[in-house]
């Protein structure tokens, strides 16, 4: 198994794919470091499928080249294949078979001896709460219940590479918590998890980096931290007890240098802050003027304000 800190799991660069007069994927640069989880993100048609199809060896590059767990993804296709599972938006069960007997199958067509095979599989079963539902059909259940079984058979095994394709989609929020444990259980071994998602707050928890795409090409890359880091400051919110209190605090921030807005409904007042110290002024620049706060909140960009940043679209999330 490779573990964080050897040689990167993924290696891309200048990776173009066309089909046709189509550029689905444009120069594609990207290396994701052994043990972390990168983010996809990007609108329909922005080339995340096609950038995970070329990784998983379904489709052929047209330039460029991909590394995958050290395998190169045209001449090593077989090795790149024995060390990577992948997880689509379509179910790939046996649905005559408990979900207990699919997840038994996989690990023996995959050598595992029958002892561990079981193990593994009640381990799953228990990971994504499919106990109760173990020796039922699989046709029987429901469609979240079967992407849950889905992902467990995915990580049967424990693959260098794991590429999960809308991995949240169809959960409920207690069984979506619980696909975040099994993928930060896998990074904990040393998988490599490449997640594509229309929940950025899935991308906030759990990737580590994130590569925005748009138009083929990758558009901004970075921590969740650095991205909002882009896109907009942290702001302070002051709450005051008394109109006087709210607006002796504007004038107090105003003279720390910042550009305070008053809410004199709401009885507070806001201001951007550009860097760490900005903090530290506030809080001196209301005890200098003997103001007392009733809350002070602190309040990072959200993802989502990234996403819109980069690219334009009005979509709270990405398709």
């Amino acid at each position: 198994m490779t573990r964080a800190g050897d040689a990167p799991a993924i290696e891309i660069t200048g990776l173009s794919k066309r089909f046709g007069s189509v550029t689905a994927l444009d120069g594609i640069d990207l290396t994701v470091p052994a043990g972390t989880v990168l983010g996809l993100l990007g609108h329909n048609g922005a080339g995340k499928s096609t950038l995970v199809g070329v990784l998983a060896t379904l489709l052929r590059p047209t330039r460029g080249t991909a590394r995958v767990a050290g395998h190169d993804v045209v001449a090593h296709a077989a090795g790149v294949r024995r060390c990577i599972a992948v997880t689509g938006q379509r179910t790939t069960l046996d649905l005559t078979m408990s979900g207990r007997d699919n997840l038994i199958m996989v690990a023996r067509l995959l050598g595992a001896r029958p002892r561990p095979a079981r193990a593994r599989a009640e381990h799953l079963l228990e990971l994504f709460d499919l106990v109760r539902a173990a020796d039922r059909p699989a046709r029987t259940y429901s469609g979240g219940m079967r992407r849950r079984l889905d992902l467990a058979v995915t990580l049967t095994r424990r693959p260098e590479v794991v590429f999960l394709d809308e991995p949240g989609t169809g959960l409920d929020p207690v069984s979506r918590l619980n696909m975040w444990d099994a993928v930060r259980e896998l990074t904990a071994t040393g998988t490599t998890v490449v997640l594509t998602t229309q929940h950025l707050e899935e991308a906030d928890r759990l990737a580590g980096s994130i590569a925005v795409l748009a138009g083929g090409r990758v558009i901004a890359s970075g921590s969740p931290r650095e991205l909002k880091s882009r896109i907009g400051h942290r702001t302070v919110t002051v709450e005051l007890a008394t109109d006087d209190d709210a607006v002796e605090a504007r004038r107090a921030l105003h003279r720390a240098g910042l550009r305070p807005v008053l809410d004199r409904v709401e009885r507070t007042v806001s201001a951007a802050l550009a860097r760490d110290p900005d903090l530290t002024a506030v809080v001196r620049a209301l005890d200098a003027a003997a103001v007392e706060p009733s809350r002070l909140t602190l309040t990072e960009p959200g993802l989502d304000q990234v996403y819109l940043a980069l690219t334009g679209h009005r979509h709270a999330e990405t398709p």
